[in-house]
Parts: structure tokens; sequence; C-alpha cells
């Protein structure tokens, strides 16, 4: 009989396709940078890909919009990848995860009051970069009026909006649908034996 690590909605997820997932990685070019198996970053790293694998179940499962853009557009940096944690970030390598994203998000928007807020805490946020004068020296920053960089502000803040908005989906809906088996639950549990995490 096949051992389960996690159940979606049901569905189980069984050990052997962890297995599966861990041994590709390892053959991979990332396998210097992983942990050795059987230690306690070994068996995280191991709950880490059963995550994974849960959360795709999740979203494999959903009716995805029509528009699934490229993944640079929503991911455009490290920062916007750190703010929607490495599963969901993983996640979006799928163009049917990143229609599920366009779908899930479409509601999302910003305010007016928002985006002259932002402005206003973040004047340099978007100045344009000084030019370099004759002896190599650039000047300083000049903050732009809020309607020269209007656009780019309410982009920038949509963007991270509706990247919240679809962790927070794909969180709620994992905690939905989603049930997982002794040492499998989440990296970040502070109930299994492997979490380091301590304030």
């Amino acid at each position: 009989m096949r051992a389960v690590a996690a159940r979606v909605a049901g569905s189980a997820v069984f050990v052997d396709e962890i297995d599966e997932r861990e041994r590709r990685l390892r053959a991979s070019n990332l396998a210097s940078a992983l942990p050795r198996p059987g230690t306690s970053e070994g068996r995280q790293l191991r709950r880490w890909l059963t995550q994974l694998a849960v959360a795709e179940r999740v979203v494999a499962a959903e009716v995805a919009g029509d528009v699934a853009p490229a993944e640079g557009e929503l991911l455009p940096d490290t920062a916007a990848r750190l703010e929607i944690g490495s599963v969901a970030a993983s996640l979006l390598a799928s163009a049917h995860a990143r229609a599920v994203f366009m779908r899930v998000t479409a509601s999302v928007s910003v305010t007016d009051a928002d985006v002259a807020a932002y402005h206003a805490r973040n004047p340099l946020r978007f100045a344009p970069r000084p030019d370099v004068d004759a002896d190599g020296w650039r000047g300083r920053p000049v903050a732009p009026p809020l309607a020269d960089v209007e656009n780019a502000v309410r982009q920038h803040l949509l963007a991270a909006a509706r990247r919240r908005e679809f962790r927070r989906w794909l969180d709620e809906s994992c905690a939905k649908l989603v049930g997982l088996a002794p040492g499998y639950e989440h990296p970040g549990d502070p109930r299994q034996p492997d979490n380091t995490h301590r304030h």
C-alpha cells in the first residue's frame, strides 16, 4: 500500500511522489546547494516539496481565466518573489497558475488616496536618475510631481496588492482543502520537530 504524504480535497498525494520530486531536484544543477537527506534541513526540504505538490493540485483544480501573462510580469524581481513566498512563486512558473492568478486577483484595485500616500512617503521611488556631470558626479535626485509618476506608482501598488491577494487566496484554499500527514507538515509549523524558527 502506498504511503500518503497529504490529501487535497480527499485525493492522495503519495510519499513516492515527494520522493520523485526530491530525486529530480537532487539530480539538477541545484544539488550542491541542497541539504543532506535525512537531516533536519533535508526533512524541511521534503516538507516544502509537499507544500508545492499540494498547492499545485489546489491551483490545478481551479478554473483559470483567459489571460496568462509572462512570469516576469507577475514576478519582476527577487523582492516580488520573496513577497509572495517560495511556494506561490514556484507555482507561477505554470501558465495555468498565472491564469488563475489573474482571475483570482481581477477585482483588486488601489485608490487615488493610496497612490498619493505612497508617493508622499516615497517621493524619490520613481524619480529619474540624475545625469552624470563632466566630472563623473551624479546630481541629487529630484522628487517628481505625483502627476508625472502616478501611473508608475499605481502599477507598482496594484502589482503588490495582487500578489498579496493571490497569496491570501492560496493560503485560504490550502487550509480548506489540504490535510498533511505527520512528517509532511508545513515547514513553518511550530509543532513539527524540525521547525527552527525561534523568537
